[in-house]
């Protein structure tokens, strides 16, 4: 696993004359999502790099339609893939390892994960694609290795899902701490607290550059504790009459440990509904996070029991359309049912860009008489990032020389930056994406830009956010389609009528005359004013008709649609 060389009495190789320590995030910053972060050591044109992390990001609503998921474009560090170390994934969160599957063949390096993080990889991969090869390098819980010119030590941090590991990055030219997803929690459900001695410790050895997660620096206090969420839990369920739903992230395993014991105190029967939440709780029953004699019914059980004694624990909390509660809002679920008075309870938090789908699902249940509860009006969730408390005792501890943001959108890391200064950093940067900022030697610098961008996967392809049909999709969205076919000769003459197809496009006009009639008068208008020795040239012809039916249908509607002329040249000898 580690790499073999000369090194230094601390166990790190010596800096290279002219040696830099850089950082460059490819996803993650600006973004609540899609992390991805390079660190590089060495002379510009000799750097050796470290991944951390490789997540995916989800479409933002109808901005990406037909978009299933976005990942990070890796062609900066494919161009340099002999020069990278490794990938290192700092916990089992979609964001963080979601692009793990479909990307890491484009890198072909070590993983290194710890074992509930590795157990989640390999059942998803079994899953999806049973034939891929990942070089997977388990590391215990706060375990140390190497990679290159690099030192990793993972350090303990509280989360919504076990194993969450802070990174402390030592080379040759100082450490970097990179805090990955946290919160300051003395009690969660499983797993155990964020290391704050530990943190302390290699704070007082010195840290050269913090990393840090941004979401809630703009919340003040501190994060309430999981366990807290759980006594909520137990009494909601206790209390209630009829059936009760529950959704949550399927990997918040202390989540659905929480709900087990509820359902359990509440004499009631636990069902467990979606294909993500049976991966996670037989990594967590491998683990060791859930017990072995956890007990749960699959949903085809449901119908067979009384309304007063289900709880199930459902996926599609982010409002999901293929998921088990997007279906159950719908009626259409095959095993699962609702009816007037049944309890379901978002136990989660929206995440950006899928309110829309959340609230369509929650006033579907409303209408069919549910009850809904959200952390709006009860504690049945928390979150698993640090409040201002928990960022202001975090720079206590590591005392760090240079502060940078990360994880979240812009106003989050703008926030950030403005408490790391409170706190006495005075060196605190606010990057974008693609921006690599010099960390040592000297004072912290953006010195250059890295490529950046992103890959839509858009049903069973990856295809490159640039070259893709999603921009024809939104405007096919708002203004429709009309579709011209014509047969000529080649001597120009028309063959037959030209036919019309009209999608999302108004039946008719404000005087009522069919559009479809607007549209055969443009194309017989435009053929006729077609000199005869012109007509035989079949490109200017199709963009003629083109031309004039886009307008056409602007003067009777007010918006230009999108037109297509299929031209078909026939030979009449």
């Amino acid at each position: 696993m580690a790499e073999q060389g000369a090194r230094t009495k601390e166990g790190r190789r010596p800096a290279k004359q002219d040696s830099e320590l850089v950082m460059v995030a490819l996803g993650g910053l600006g973004e609540i999502g899609m992390n991805a972060y390079l660190y590089g050591i060495g002379p510009p044109d000799q750097r050796e790099w470290l991944m951390v992390d490789l997540g995916i990001t989800f479409p933002e609503g109808d901005y990406e339609p037909g978009v299933d998921v976005i990942l990070p474009d890796l062609a900066y560090i494919e161009a340099q893939r002999s020069s990278l170390k490794g990938i290192v994934i700092t916990h089992a969160h979609e964001d963080h390892v979601g692009a793990v599957i479909e990307l890491s063949d484009k890198l072909r390096v070590p993983v290194y994960v710890t074992p509930f993080t590795a157990g989640m990889l390999k059942t998803k991969a079994g899953e999806i694609s049973p034939g891929l090869k990942i070089d997977i390098r388990v590391v215990p819980v706060e375990g140390r290795f190497n990679a290159g010119s690099f030192d990793v030590e993972l350090v303990n941090m509280a989360h919504s899902i076990p194993e969450v590991s802070a990174l402390a990055i030592r080379t040759p030219l100082g450490t970097v701490f990179h805090t990955a997803d946290w919160k300051l929690d003395d009690t969660p459900v499983v797993g155990a607290p964020t290391n704050a001695k530990r943190i302390a410790e290699i704070g007082e050895e010195g840290i050269l550059a913090f990393i840090g997660d941004s979401t809630n620096a703009m919340r003040e206090g501190r994060s309430p504790s999981e366990t807290a969420v759980a006594a909520s839990i137990r009494d909601i369920i206790k209390n209630a009459k009829d059936r009760v739903v529950v959704t949550t992230f399927a990997s918040n395993v202390g989540r659905v440990k929480a709900v087990a014991d509820a359902t359990r105190a509440a004499g009631r029967r636990l069902v467990i509904a979606g294909r993500a939440l049976h991966r996670a709780i037989q990594v967590g029953i491998e683990t060791g996070y859930l017990p072995k004699d956890f007990q749960y019914l699959d949903q085809q059980q449901f119908s067979y029991l009384r309304r007063d004694e289900i709880v199930c624990l459902s996926t599609g909390s982010q409002g999901e359309p293929r998921a088990a509660m997007a279906r159950l809002a719908q009626n259409e679920h095959p095993d699962l049912s609702l009816d007037k008075g049944d309890l379901v309870i978002f136990s989660s938090r929206t995440i950006p860009g899928n309110e829309k789908a959340v609230g369509r699902i929650q006033n579907s249940l409303a209408m069919m008489g549910c009850d809904v509860l959200t952390d709006n009006e009860a504690l049945v969730h928390v979150t698993g990032h640090p409040r201002r408390d928990e960022l202001r005792q975090m720079y206590a501890w590591t005392k760090p020389k240079i502060a940078i943001p990360m994880h979240g959108e812009a106003r989050h890391l703008r926030e950030h930056a403005k408490l790391a200064r409170s706190c006495g950093v005075n060196d605190v940067l606010i990057l974008t994406n693609g921006e690599i900022v010099r960390l040592a030697p000297g004072p912290a610098k953006i010195i250059d830009d890295a490529p950046v961008g992103r890959l839509y996967r858009d049903g069973r392809l990856l295809i490159n956010a640039e070259e893709t049909p999603v921009r024809e999709r939104r405007k096919l969205a708002a203004v429709g389609i009309v579709v011209v076919a014509l047969t000529m000769t080649r001597r120009g003459d028309l063959v037959g009528e030209p036919q019309t197809a009209l999608d999302g496009v108004p039946t008719q006009d404000d005087e009522g005359e069919p559009m479809a009639d607007v549209v055969l008068d443009a194309v017989d208008g435009c053929l006729v004013s077609i000199p005869p020795g012109r007509r035989k040239d079949a490109s200017m012809v199709s963009e003629a008709v083109r031309r004039s039916v886009r307008s056409a249908v602007s003067q009777a509607w007010g918006k230009k649609p999108i037109v297509k002329v299929l031209l078909n040249v026939v030979d009449t000898r």
